[in-house]
């Protein structure tokens, strides 16, 4: 075989060999794969953007579930005006706000140039009494803002690990509801026992006393006086 062949037939093989590895890079990529991050981020115009996105639910929860669940996210703001957050939805679920001390609120304010987390102690919180997710999974979480801004998010859904448990949502779920205590039975009323009799010395009314007598009776004892016809 000539010199040339040699080179062409060299050249040729590092060709494919270079083609192969570019199309394993390509076939490997996030993109090419559709992987998905863990948290999931928004962006809503120029000025908002929701980090971390997640629905956390209570401890030992997997598998299709219905219940309460929280939402954690960063919602950061870079306009010079407030953003006002008025709903979080999770199919027909919509969320209830409240401040950092547990009082309800109608919505979460974002101040201008600042960020506000939901979620965890010390914050705001946004929680849903009762929604739909698979744990493990990812949920569309609906963000709606004021000015009409509106987002869907896909939200990650993860169980809270408990207190004795390790995870990054240890104590970022919803609070068990305390079990009520069932009420003590009533007291019945004490009822008089069976044969009592009246206290000695209390006299029945309308029943006459033992020594008394019938009108017109004889007394006991008395003699009764004839008085014999007279002679004639």
């Amino acid at each position: 075989m000539s010199r040339s062949l040699r080179r062409g037939s060299i050249a040729a093989i590092a060709a494919i060999a270079i083609a192969s590895l570019s199309s394993c890079a390509a076939s490997t990529t996030p993109d090419t794969l559709q992987i998905k991050p863990d948290n999931a981020a928004a962006t809503l115009g120029t000025n908002l953007r929701l980090n971390n996105i997640v629905l956390v639910t209570g401890v030992g929860t997997s598998g299709d579930y219905t219940g309460p669940a929280n939402v954690v996210v960063n919602i950061s703001n870079t306009a010079g005006t407030p953003a006002e957050l008025q709903s979080i939805t999770v199919g027909s679920a919509t969320a209830t706000f409240a401040d950092a001390a547990g009082a309800p609120q109608s919505s979460i304010v974002v101040p201008p140039g600042g960020s506000v987390v939901l979620g965890g102690q010390g914050n705001p919180s946004a929680s849903f009494s009762s929604a739909s997710v698979h744990i493990g999974g990812f949920a569309t979480a609906t963000f709606a803002f004021k000015d009409g801004q509106k987002v869907d998010a896909q939200a990650g859904v993860s169980p809270d690990s408990g207190e004795n448990g390790r995870g990054l949502y240890k104590g970022f779920g919803p609070t068990p509801t305390p079990t009520p205590t069932p009420a003590a039975a009533p007291t019945k009323a004490a009822t008089p026992s069976a044969g009592a009799t009246p206290s000695a010395g209390a006299t029945a009314t309308g029943t006459p006393s033992a020594a008394a007598t019938t009108a017109g009776a004889p007394v006991a004892g008395a003699t009764a006086t004839a008085t014999a016809p007279a002679a004639h």
